[in-house]
């Protein structure tokens, strides 16, 4: 079994999630305790209606990351 790739250098992937649920609640963010180059930044997805995301960042080979691919 070869071993994940979760350092510093690993190659990054991102996924956009919502912000806020159908009420209005902003989600609660936590950090990715399996990756290192786990960051997040909030994006305005459309300008028009004001949507705010949520850009997770993720190393490629993390299984936090492939879950929320998968879901």
């Amino acid at each position: 079994m070869s071993r994940r790739n979760v350092t510093y250098t690993a190659p990054v992937g991102s996924i956009d999630m919502p912000a806020f649920d159908d009420s209005g609640q902003a989600y609660t963010i936590s950090p990715c305790l399996e990756c290192l180059p786990w960051h997040i930044e909030v994006v305005l997805n459309d300008v028009d209606s004001g949507e705010v995301m949520v850009r997770e960042w993720h190393a490629v080979d993390c299984p936090v990351f492939k879950e929320l691919l998968d879901s």
